[in-house]
């Protein structure tokens, strides 16, 4: 059977609404997919302030925010369906939300974007709230990408998503491992907009810098960096710790960015260099994907090809849908075992007790 779905993806850089509609077909155990429309739909300077600031809400507030989003999502959706004139082609939804809590030690995750608005606004089935069985079941609830590079991406060994928060998987075929790197666009896009950029294109402005060895150390020595896998981290790391240490410095723009990036790179090598060393991987040769809107970042690619080319890790870059919409199309692969009643979060990745079918079904139609 051929599962007709919409993923919809929104990240920590608060960009907007990536949302992918896509055929996903299992045959003989083996998945493949092909995207058919996507698209992003950004956000409103109303929308990114309300989602940057959800976390300092009261309860009440939070919860009509919740359900408020889940509307605009809805019509988001609606909208999306209008312009690819997708009309009664589409079987399920399947909605991240946006996370504005992230406390895994304390069996607690919140992303805001009520499913059951979104059903009751495009009367279609929703998967929603993907990631608190996970967390419940003692789990880090992150990363939960890893099913889907499992499942629909062969012929790499790594994966590497760069999107507000950078996250690494290693496909081995005994124990799948994944976990959060560190803070990435959510950092460079907040220098970037000191000025006037949303980003920084090409990372122009990162190679134009010099990396301040001092706060690199400083950075490098953060106690999380320092603990084993599986772990994850919240958005606010990037906005409350990493960005404000740079920040304190007074550097030019260009001189923060370039020691971010190189925060990155080297944070990426190490949690590459420690897999290496717990498979005892060293000696043979790797391919790591990178996926995320960073993957678009020339500046960052070849700071990453440099250091992990240590490593003998290849780096490639997929095509440009692959690399702006893989979070999406992998949500609609989790919406879709989901509703077949299958694993798709992966507890080797999390720390959970056991795999778990995760997300709420909502069905929008009686």
């Amino acid at each position: 059977m051929v599962y007709k779905a919409i993923g919809i993806m929104s990240g920590s850089s608060l960009d907007g609404l990536d949302i992918a509609y896509v055929h996903i077909q299992e045959t003989g155990g083996k998945w493949n997919y092909e995207i058919q429309n996507a698209a992003i739909y950004s956000y409103a300077s109303e929308w990114s302030n309300a989602l940057k600031n959800a976390g300092k809400l009261s309860a009440l507030d939070l919860q009509i925010l919740h359900a408020k989003y889940g509307r605009f999502i809805g019509e988001q959706i609606n909208q999306f369906i209008e312009d690819f004139n997708l009309h009664h082609k589409v079987h399920l939804i399947a909605s991240h939300g946006h996370t504005v809590f992230h406390a895994p030690q304390s069996m607690m995750t919140f992303q805001i974007g009520d499913g059951a608005s979104i059903a009751a606004v495009t009367e279609l089935p929703v998967v929603s709230d993907l990631r608190s069985l996970d967390v419940a079941l003692g789990g880090q609830g992150a990363p939960i990408v890893p099913i889907g590079e499992k499942l629909l991406l062969s012929g790499y060994n790594f994966f590497l998503n760069l999107g507000g928060i950078a996250n690494i998987s290693f496909n081995n075929p005994d124990k799948y491992i994944a976990f959060d790197v560190c803070p990435a666009n959510a950092v460079l896009n907040a220098f970037a907009k000191k000025d006037g950029k949303a980003y920084d294109e090409d990372g122009a402005l990162a190679a134009k810098g010099k990396v301040n060895e001092k706060i690199l150390n400083e950075l490098s020595g953060l106690e999380y960096y320092g603990l084993p896998y599986p772990k994850s981290l919240s958005n606010d790391f990037g906005t409350d710790v990493i960005y404000p240490m740079i920040n304190s410095h007074g550097l030019s723009t260009e001189d923060a960015l370039a020691t971010a990036v190189e925060h990155i790179a080297l944070q990426t090598k190490k949690a590459a260099q420690q897999i290496i060393n717990d498979f005892s991987l060293a000696g043979d040769q790797y391919k790591l994907l990178v996926s995320g809107g960073g993957a678009l970042n020339d500046f960052l690619a070849s700071r990453l090809r440099e250091h992990l080319g240590q490593l003998n890790i290849i780096v490639e870059m997929p095509d440009r849908m692959l690399v702006e919409f893989k979070e999406a199309i992998i949500m609609a692969l989790i919406g879709i075992l989901r509703w077949r009643e299958e694993y798709n979060v992966i507890a080797s990745v999390t720390g959970a007790k056991r795999n778990s079918v995760g997300g709420a079904l909502w069905l929008g139609t009686s």
